[in-house]
């Protein structure tokens, strides 16, 4: 009898120390990511409640992913099996995308070898793994050399990013891209 409650005691035992290191291990598959969209020009944070998140360069994309945190920030949770992500942000109540400004309008793309104008670029991918380790601060491809010379010229603070964080920039659409849809 004692045996048999020894037993037990001991199976309990094991049997709650696999429940915690499942329960580790699930916590640290989850993958999270703070994401920051600024505006092209200002550099100032937009805030938002709407992003569209595309993983592994599916067409799927998840808009319940983010969740914005009190300083505008947003908090993305990502499933255990991304390994690149593609973000964008919405406006006008969900109607309309921003730009990524993460490569310049008409740079062209090769397609069955020839290299054709584009009027909206294609989407950047980015590593999970190099956001979560170091930090990715996006190219703004959206200014114009004056705007660019007038931001350097004004001393601002250089955008970083923490480990963890993903900052990119984006603006609104102009009305001729508003019109081809």
């Amino acid at each position: 009898m004692i045996l048999a409650r020894r037993s037990c005691g001991v199976a309990a035992v094991f049997i709650a120390l696999f429940a915690v290191s499942c329960t580790h291990l699930c916590a640290q598959a989850a993958k999270t990511i703070t994401v920051r969209m600024l505006e092209s020009r200002s550099g100032r944070l937009i805030s938002t409640n709407d992003f569209l998140v595309q993983i592994n360069h599916q067409k799927e994309q998840h808009a319940n992913w983010v969740t914005v945190n009190e300083d505008g920030t947003g908090k993305l949770s990502l499933p255990p099996e991304a390994t690149e992500v593609s973000i964008h942000g919405m406006y006008d109540s969900s109607m309309s995308i921003y730009v990524n400004c993460d490569s310049e309008k008409g740079k062209g793309i090769l397609e069955n070898q020839g290299l054709l104008q584009t009027e909206v670029p294609p989407d950047h991918w980015y590593s999970i793994a190099d956001i979560l380790s170091k930090g990715i601060v996006t190219s703004n491809g959206c200014l114009k050399k004056k705007d660019a010379d007038k931001q350097k010229n004004a001393d601002k603070e250089k955008i970083e990013a923490k480990p963890g964080e993903f900052v990119f920039f984006v603006r609104k659409r102009n009305w001729r891209e508003d019109s081809e849809n």
